[in-house]
């Protein structure tokens, strides 16, 4: 669940310096009182306020939507008078307005990038309305160096009333954690800042040394922690939409896990000073299947990272980070990465071109922003695609409590794939004198109507 994150006092280490932290050291506790410190550099001119009214479509009953909700956060300026903030900001939205943060001048704006999956959208407004909406406001310049443990970041925000609000916070670790949705991974900085609650804001600009280096995403008010997107993540976001043509993040195509088990490794043939991870199941389709990647192989390294057995790496900054990374988040579809793996015990090497998969490509979407479910109603029967988001909608434990054939499909698509493109199934059945008997009918896949195969609706 990712919290809504605040307005915030203003709880300053002096200037926001540098603080000593070594990466194998615990953060320690920041003091119990903070002196509160004026902010020399007013940020306000280069942010602006973000709301949007969302809705989302229902589950239960696919021909109608929930009601209607808005959402505020700050969205960072950056060249070109576009403004940066996250996807999950402006998922489902139906309205999107942007507001200066003296509340004098406000303009609707469009999104022109959007990745759910790294949890960050790009808006723009429409030449014939901007007008002087940008006059005063200056832009920020995405960090240039990406910043380490021990760096000091400041967290920006705004009161309701204008007034910039700062809080500085070192980053304590950097790991590759999710922010929106729960299956994708991405570089994350984890920052310690004690934070309070005045005005609520959805997301934050953080800034390194006076320029962007990411995106607060949420924080935990019990370990006092924030999760910030990467710089790293965001300029490739960025080089990724400055063409116009968005393509998204890639993917390898893999599961997999680790090669602790000491008689897992022997039947792996895996040398004591070999660490590598073990390919459970390949995506078909995917750049590791095309590359020819196989279930079983164990991958030791990935561009001469050596991987050890949990399926981390040594990075020269940021220190032990997982292995996916060097995928998603540091390179772009159609660029390449060379694997060494063990099949049967003997070292191969592969190159493999990166491809993106899109949602539309999958057996069950992961997520349907802003996509009306597509289903069908026929002789009082209501049949729809299966999705997450579906299965999603039976409940905080619907990984366990969603009917075990559709999560069986969710989980194992690669045994559903050759008879078909999407799962339909009869998720119930509406009364009616011609369905009596019927009713209790629900969430049974269909693969054939009068002798013919079903591969979407």
């Amino acid at each position: 669940m990712h919290r809504l994150i605040f307005a915030i006092p203003c709880l300053l280490l002096p200037q926001c310096e540098q603080a000593e932290i070594s990466t194998a050291v615990p953060v320690p506790e920041p003091p119990a009182a903070v002196e509160e410190v004026t902010i020399p550099a007013d940020h306000t001119q280069s942010v602006v306020r973000i709301t949007t009214t969302r809705q989302r479509w229902n589950p239960g009953q696919p021909w109608e939507k929930q009601a209607p909700r808005k959402r505020r956060s700050l969205g960072a300026i950056i060249e070109g008078e576009q403004i940066i903030t996250t996807a999950e900001m402006i998922a489902d939205a139906t309205f999107i307005e942007l507001e200066t943060t003296d509340g004098l001048k406000r303009i609707a704006a469009n999104p022109i990038a959007v990745d759910y999956e790294a949890n960050l959208a790009l808006l723009e407004v429409e030449a014939s309305e901007n007008g002087d909406f940008f006059d005063s406001l200056t832009p920020l310049k995405i960090a240039s160096t990406p910043p380490v443990p021990g760096d000091m970041l400041k967290i920006i925000q705004v009161e309701d009333n204008g007034n910039p609000i700062t809080t500085c916070g070192p980053v304590q670790s950097v790991d590759v954690v999710s922010s929106f949705l729960s299956s994708q991974f991405f570089l994350t900085y984890e920052v310690k800042a004690s934070m309070q609650s005045a005005a609520s804001s959805f997301t934050l600009p953080v800034l390194f040394e006076g320029e962007l280096a990411g995106l607060l995403t949420s924080y935990n008010s019990k370990d006092q922690l924030s999760d910030v997107s990467s710089t790293e993540v965001l300029n490739q976001f960025l080089k990724e939409a400055s063409d116009g043509e968005y393509q998204g993040f890639p993917s390898l195509g893999v599961s997999t896990s680790s090669t602790e088990d000491t008689n897992f490794r022997e039947f792996l043939k895996l040398s004591d000073e070999v660490g590598g991870i073990y390919v459970s199941k390949i995506t078909k389709g995917g750049s590791a299947e095309k590359a020819g990647l196989e279930v079983g192989d164990v991958i030791t390294k990935a561009d001469s990272f050596p991987i050890d057995r949990l399926g981390y790496f040594e990075h020269e900054g940021y220190g032990r980070l997982f292995w996916s990374h060097l995928v998603r988040g540091s390179k772009a579809t159609g660029e390449t990465t060379s694997l060494e793996i063990l099949r049967d015990g003997e070292p191969q090497l592969l190159e493999v071109t990166l491809e993106r998969r899109s949602v539309d490509e999958q057996l069950v979407p992961s997520y349907t922003f802003g996509k009306a479910p597509n289903y069908l109603i026929k002789g009082g029967m209501v049949f729809q695609e299966l999705s997450q988001p579906l299965l999603e909608s039976f409940g905080e434990e619907w990984q366990t409590r969603a009917p075990l054939d559709l999560l069986n499909a969710w989980q194992n698509p690669s045994d559903y794939e050759e008879d078909a493109d999407r799962i339909v199934f009869l998720a119930g059945v509406i009364a009616t004198p011609a369905t009596v008997g019927y009713e209790p009918l629900r969430n049974l896949i269909v693969e054939e109507v009068n002798g013919v195969a079903i591969r979407d609706m």
